[in-house]
């Protein structure tokens, strides 16, 4: 009997961390993933399981709030917690050396000599549980949150400390403090709690049976570009290259899909209570968060990502020749195949190459001079945004997306005859739709644009409530071809107010912005031929209620 004793001691002391015997550990598959270019993806896992019982997948996992489903015929419960996992080698980065070393004895060296040694026996700290672990800040504190400002206070404390148990009690070292600490006897496997999830199998109808976990997640994102060639005066080439960045986890031979569209993701900044990376302050505090509507898949994703969504239109205009497509929602899913890619790495990889017709214009865009109250823009606004106030002629190609698919928002590099040309920002276009990608600014096509009110009655208008002067504006547009070759010229003029006349019959459009605004908001489009040397005068008038 007492043999028996020691022996079952023996076995205690050996795997003192031991997982409950009836927990069998499991392996999950990331079968696929389908990429935004927002910083989310949609990623299905696979578990396979022969009987009920308990199931633990060695996954940390960090859902979008509200997208984390669970698909299998078995009646299955999923929990989040942490279990330890034995370790054959140290990790090389990530050490929690509080939980790592918990029970080892140690001997600390510092990096100011003037400190002595300090040997001891790492102390085990427990997590706090129940009511000592919710911070109830969230009671108190509303609106915009950085999610590192509410860490637990067990967090903040007990990353800074290094917990040592001596002869004479417990001494709290500064990490930061550290050179470089010995293990004494560090026989026996090394442990670190992760988190894992556990898998709770009531029923089994099939045996064995395919569990299918899918949720939304931060960490796997695709950024495209454009390369357009314009070496032939007829036809160009263009190509789309796409880079994936995977900072999720290790990808063996996974099926991807690229998604490019708009899509509406409410909670796309808020991490479901599922992961044990987040808790009720951090959950609350997302929920309050103001997102900026329509742009909800950006908020907290790819603040390094300037070009995070498409714009719905180009500056063409709406085009009504693009080729009919797709059913169901807006959103084009472009398979690439399996995949293997490990975390931290980057591929870049080429997924279209098509030709097209196209034709070399010269593009002088106006911008409208005046604001919705019908006033001058002030010189300190044009600093704030210059694109949007710029005045000037740009070369440009103007053609129809030639793939049988749409082209997502992305950068566009021009190329000819080896030679750069420049770049610029291609917004979406539908396939067989028209754009227009400016290349450079045409130096040699002069401009002039100028503006003045015309002399007469000033009539005062009310309008709801508020004083309107209605005054007459007349424009004067001047262009001169420098070049030795004859130049196809888009003029757009846009302006706030009622357009009285123009010369050389412009096309005239409502622009949506001043759908809501005292003065409509138009644009004249003039299309023209320019020999070389010539100069074209252009003129038009307008009437504009300015705020009294």
């Amino acid at each position: 009997m007492k043999e028996l004793f020691f022996t079952c001691l023996i076995c205690l002391l050996i795997f003192p961390y031991s997982v409950n015997a009836t927990e069998e550990t499991v392996e999950s598959k990331i079968e696929s993933v389908a990429l935004f270019k927002n910083g989310l993806a949609v990623v299905t896992r696979t578990i396979s399981v022969s009987q009920p019982g308990d199931y633990i997948v060695n996954s940390d996992i960090n859902p979008i709030h509200g997208t984390f489903w669970i698909d299998s015929e078995a009646d299955i419960e999923i929990q989040s917690t942490k279990r330890d996992i034995f370790l054959g080698n140290l990790p090389s980065n990530k050490i929690d050396f509080q939980d790592t070393l918990s029970g080892k004895d140690v001997e600390i060296y510092f990096k100011d000599n003037e400190i002595l040694p300090l040997k001891g026996t790492v102390e085990k700290v427990e997590p706090l549980k129940g009511e000592e672990a919710w911070n109830r800040d969230y009671q108190r504190r509303r609106g915009y949150c950085n999610s590192n400002l509410y860490s637990t206070p067990q967090t903040q404390f007990f990353g800074k400390y290094l917990i040592i148990k001596t002869s004479e009690g417990l001494t709290f070292v500064d990490s930061s403090i550290i050179s470089y600490l010995n293990v004494k006897n560090p026989g026996g496997l090394m442990k670190e709690q992760r988190p894992v999830l556990l898998l709770k199998v009531n029923t089994l109808p099939v045996k064995p049976s395919i569990i299918r976990i899918s949720y939304l997640t931060k960490g796997l994102a695709w950024a495209p570009s454009y390369r357009i060639d314009i070496s032939n005066p007829q036809s160009l080439g263009i190509e789309q290259k796409v880079v994936i960045k995977n900072e999720l986890e290790d990808l063996v031979e996974v099926d991807m899909e690229l998604i490019s569209g708009f899509p509406g993701i409410k909670f796309a900044h808020v991490t479901s209570p599922l992961s044990l990376n987040t808790n009720w302050n951090n959950f609350f505090n997302q929920l309050n968060q103001r997102v900026q509507p329509g742009h909800a898949a950006q908020a907290n994703v790819m603040g390094q990502q300037a070009i995070a969504i498409n714009q719905p239109t180009s500056i063409e205009g709406i085009d009504l020749s693009a080729k009919p497509s797709g059913e169901g929602v807006d959103l084009h899913f472009q398979s690439i195949s399996h995949r293997s890619l490990n975390e931290g790495d980057s591929l870049a990889i080429r997924v279209a190459k098509d030709q097209a017709d196209y034709e070399r214009i010269v593009e002088w865009i106006i911008p409208d001079s005046r604001n919705a109250e019908g006033r001058y823009i002030e010189d300190y606004q044009r600093r704030q945004n210059p694109d949007k106030y710029e005045d000037a002629a740009w070369d440009a190609i103007r053609f129809k997306n030639p793939f049988d698919f749409p082209m997502t928002t992305a950068p566009a590099i021009i190329n000819s005859k080896d030679h750069f040309n420049g770049q610029t920002l291609s917004y979406w276009v539908n396939s067989g739709e028209s754009t227009t990608l400016h290349i450079t600014k045409a130096l040699s096509i002069r401009t002039k644009s100028v503006e003045h009110e015309k002399e007469g009655d000033r009539t005062i208008v009310n309008v709801g409530g508020n004083k309107y002067r209605k005054v007459s504006i007349e424009g004067k547009l001047f262009v001169n071809n420098h070049r030795n070759e004859k130049v196809s010229l888009v003029i757009r003029r846009r302006f706030s107010g009622d357009l009285l006349e123009a010369t050389d019959s412009p096309k005239s459009s409502l622009k949506e912005e001043g759908a809501y605004s005292v003065n409509k908001r138009n644009e004249l489009f003039w299309e023209l031929n320019l020999n070389p040397g010539e100069e074209k005068e252009l003129s038009y008038q307008y009437a504009v209620l300015v705020r009294h």
